[in-house]
């Protein structure tokens, strides 16, 4: 596809507008779009998804009849979409601005629903890991735990429940082209534990105390307990950063397990615990293939 001719520099525009407006759930919904920024996270959508991909704006500098890409990443990137036949778009300071404030010169609009997975249509192997998250609110936080569980060799992250916005653009953002490596879905508890119970997942949540008579057990325990079992898919289901996970929730899992502390620390974020627990199942997981 080629690049547009000619430079956007009316940030009024009605195209602009309207990837503007994907900053808001509501016309992302609407439009069924939206907004990839940064190069890094544009990059890997490119690499690994370019077919959900209909438009990339770059930012370039106009003087004297020459137009100059803004840096030499961003110019890579433009040649690698071309190679993809994404439609490029040269845009002002002010246009990308006002498009987006993140964009490091570089944003992608893409296809929300060319993204979305069904649930049913995973082939889940048995020795599969799934990350699973309940009511997780925070885009930050959101974006972490997928590069997280992308990094762990996760198989498909799970929001359970009221979740942020996958395709939020901090989510998008914070998951640094996680999003684009990694199955991403959105279930309801109900629909969660009916699908992992399909396939013979075991559940494994995420919480300090446990319920009484089944308190938690430390994840080197649990990792033992794994050691002598036969291979089955495992999910493990991490809870709201501010509240965890409720008592209902608790009582339809297999196990409770908790990350021990060694120094004065009271407690991980949820983030942090994420990227804990998921990669040291992971090792443990890949040191008992060698």
């Amino acid at each position: 596809m080629p690049i547009h001719s000619g430079v956007i520099d009316n940030p009024k525009a009605d195209r602009i507008r309207k990837v503007s407006d994907l900053s808001s759930r509501k016309r992302r919904e609407e439009y069924g779009r939206f907004c990839i920024e940064g190069p890094q996270a544009v990059r890997e959508a490119i690499t690994y998804r370019p077919e959900i991909i209909g438009d990339l704006f770059v930012q370039v500098n106009e003087s004297d009849g020459h137009i100059d890409v803004v840096s030499p990443v961003v110019e890579s990137l433009q040649e690698l979409s071309q190679e993809s036949g994404i439609y490029v778009h040269h845009v002002t300071e002010r246009v990308m601005h006002r498009i987006s404030t993140d964009s490091q010169g570089i944003l992608a609009v893409a296809d929300s629903a060319a993204l979305q997975v069904d649930v049913n249509d995973l082939a889940i192997s048995p020795k599969a890991m799934i990350a699973a998250f309940w009511q997780i609110r925070d885009p930050g936080n959101a974006g972490t735990v997928i590069r997280a569980a992308d990094a762990s060799g996760c198989d498909v992250v799970v929001f359970v429940d009221d979740c942020v916005d996958v395709l939020n653009p901090k989510v998008v953002r914070s998951s640094v082209g996680s999003l684009f490596h990694i199955p991403v879905v959105t279930l309801s508890s109900e629909e969660f534990f009916q699908w992992t119970s399909k396939f013979g997942a075991s559940v494994n949540a995420a919480d300090v105390y446990g319920l009484e008579g089944r308190p938690a057990i430390q994840l080197p325990e649990l990792l033992e307990q794994e050691a002598t079992t036969q291979d089955q898919p495992r999910a493990f289901l991490f809870g709201n950063e501010a509240r965890g996970l409720p008592e209902h929730i608790l009582k339809q899992v297999h196990r409770t397990v908790y990350i021990p502390m060694y120094g004065k620390a009271e407690s991980l974020n949820l983030a942090t615990s994420a990227a804990i627990l998921l990669h040291t199942v992971a090792m443990s997981s890949h040191f008992e293939r060698i």
